[in-house]
């Protein structure tokens, strides 16, 4: 099971309009903590979108700050996968992400519930 902060249906709704997505596949739906676990984490004090990248061929994603800080235990960057060419998935965002690094936007609250799925 994956666990991390899942984006509330209204703050997604509100997001989507603010950002329109640039690929088919609109995903938009959490930031990612781990791939093991069966327990939610602890929420969240402040969540917000700092950043974007996307590599022009099929994978778009926003960088996130988590109680100020882009920088996940693992050493890759917060981010929700944004939307992805029909090819792509999701699991390149961290990989378009370390290899051109992101660009920082318009800095957006996010609104997260600590999750698993």
């Amino acid at each position: 099971m994956t666990i991390g902060w899942k984006i509330t249906r209204e703050c997604r709704a509100d997001l989507l309009r603010h950002t329109p997505p640039t690929y088919q596949r609109v995903i938009a739906d959490h930031v990612t903590l781990s791939i093991v676990g069966s327990e939610p984490p602890a929420p969240v004090s402040t969540a917000m979108i700092v950043g974007r990248a996307d590599d022009g061929a099929g994978v778009e994603a926003m960088v996130v700050a988590l109680n100020g800080s882009t920088a996940r235990p693992d050493g890759k960057v917060w981010h929700i996968t944004w939307s992805l060419a029909d090819d792509r998935t999701a699991r390149e965002s961290n990989d378009v992400i370390a290899a051109q690094g992101w660009t920082a936007t318009e800095q957006r609250f996010l609104v997260l519930e600590p999750a698993v799925w």
